[in-house]
């Protein structure tokens, strides 16, 4: 974010108090908001009991949710550039308020986390301290002259009442409004969430993990099928934006841990770049969607969609948190898109390629897992965080991984010489370069993965890595060949 731009010569004493505002001003987060998504995590129960609080006013409904559960401030991201603003003032002798329509209790956490205000003044004892109500309480406790920091259009009464504004990330409106009346100290712009942020929450990138869909079209050699193709396509587009959906999801769910986290800190949300209600919209828009675009292939396949986003939403909120059972379940998704893409063309899947699946996902579930290990070796750290998973624990992670890595070759070795690819195929013994190229592939990864070169995803890795993306091809193009051309019986 941009440093503060100084917009006028407004000739201040060290004496004026400085009100700041907390939710969009302090912190781009809304504390309201994290409180629920953690309320819901601690205790969903809990959420039945909101709506009766809330007919009793914000103000009680907010003390219901303080009651339940407990912000860490030291998690919240905060406006750096504002900060040290503040404490620039701070240290002329400025006195610095904040003062915020959330619960008294975070507010007064805030504040002993930054140690940088001397007056509190937050919702409580049955008064929502927003608007008005939070102007009358400046009046009373600091005074008819004040400064005051803030970011909404609820704020306008008050920066109409204050000597001097500071604008935090205030649309062009609001900005306009407020230089009508009130002279800007300073002003912080606000920075934009471009398409290149929705994209990275939504996690497009992630969508090259749906092409398995069409695994079963490939192994079936039908994709001169026009017609099964274009189903194909629209089931790939209806397991895209289901997984966007839950993707968001799982990011606001995680916040405190993604916070905590080297690179994940740095996701929209968990950064606050994009506003926690806004994700909320945009997962439900893509799971409707997606829902809908389901309808166009198979009702089986609308099922097999609500199995993926109940599984996934399961792993998200409860099973990543316990060891093994996150690999094993990583690769069930995975499998699962296969027999998705099976059930959407009505293809059958065969054992073989089943059993393959589920060891070749395992290997790459259990490469995700090793490699954040080594990153967390790398940082220092033994243990990770809102996981089951010590660094220590990669001496049994790591053979693991390459044994089901292994294990998926010699399962390919075995489909090799059943009878049903002897005939399909027209030359199956070629095959056995593919299973030479599994072997370089899988023991690629698992030696990236040993250097800490490895992304998070293993999939989206391998796609994106010149190595892995030539020894795919060839495997796929001998896959080809084997199939059409006859090379002649082996001696």
């Amino acid at each position: 974010m941009e440093s503060g731009i100084f917009l006028s010569d407004i000739s201040q004493t060290p004496t004026l108090p400085l009100v700041v505002d907390l939710d969009g001003t302090l912190t781009p987060t809304d504390t309201l908001h994290e409180s629920l998504i953690q309320m819901a995590k601690q205790s969903p129960l809990s959420l039945v009991r909101l709506p009766l609080a809330l007919l009793n006013g914000i103000a009680d409904f907010k003390e219901e949710i303080a009651a339940q559960v407990d912000i860490d401030p030291a998690q919240l991201p905060y406006r750096q550039n504002l900060l040290d603003y503040l404490r620039a003032e701070k240290a002329l002798g400025r006195p610095i308020i904040l003062a915020t329509a959330a619960h008294a209790s975070i507010a007064r956490e805030v504040a002993e986390h930054l140690d940088l205000f001397d007056q509190v003044l937050a919702t409580g004892a049955g008064k929502n301290l927003k608007g008005m109500a939070k102007l009358q309480s400046i009046r009373a406790e600091v005074g008819e002259k004040f400064a005051y920091a803030g970011d909404s259009t609820a704020d306008l009464p008050i920066w109409k009442a204050a000597s001097s504004a500071i604008l935090v990330a205030v649309d062009a409106s609001t900005a306009a409004a407020v230089k009508r009346g009130t002279p800007v100290e300073q002003e912080f712009p606000k920075e934009r969430a471009s398409l290149k942020v929705w994209l990275r929450a939504l996690r497009v990138h992630q969508w090259l993990k749906n092409l398995l869909l069409f695994v079963p079209l490939m192994t079936a050699f039908s994709f001169q099928d026009a017609g099964k193709f274009t189903t194909m396509c629209i089931a790939f587009l209806a397991f895209s934006f289901a997984a966007s959906g839950t993707y968001i999801l799982n990011d606001l769910w995680d916040l405190d841990n993604d916070r905590q986290h080297p690179r994940k800190r740095n996701r929209p949300f968990a950064s606050a770049l994009l506003p926690i209600h806004h994700g909320l919209a945009m997962s439900a828009s893509a799971l409707g969607l997606a829902f809908i675009l389901s309808a166009f292939v198979s009702p089986a396949f609308v099922l097999m969609l609500l199995l993926y986003v109940v599984l996934t939403t399961a792993y998200s909120w409860v099973l990543k948190t316990h060891m093994l059972i996150d690999v094993l379940m990583l690769s069930l998704l995975y499998t699962l898109r296969i027999l998705a893409g099976a059930v959407a063309v009505a293809i059958p899947a065969s054992s073989w390629l089943l059993a393959f699946s589920v060891f070749i996902f395992l290997s790459l579930a259990l490469v995700k897992r090793c490699a954040e290990m080594v990153s967390l070796k790398e940082a220092g750290k033994a243990v990770a965080q809102g996981r089951d998973y010590r660094v220590s624990d990669l001496v049994v992670l790591w053979p693991m991984g390459v044994g089901a890595a292994l294990s998926a070759v010699v399962v390919f070795g075995l489909f090799i010489s059943a009878p049903e690819t002897q005939a399909r195929y027209a030359s199956p013994q070629l095959l056995w370069l593919v299973a030479v190229g599994l072997i370089y592939w899988l023991g690629r990864l698992w030696v990236k993965t040993s250097r800490g070169e490895m992304d998070d995803d293993p999939v989206v890795y391998a796609i994106k890595d010149r190595g892995s993306r030539v020894t795919v091809i060839f495997m796929f193009a001998v896959m080809m060949i084997a199939h059409a051309v006859n090379w002649g019986s082996p001696t």
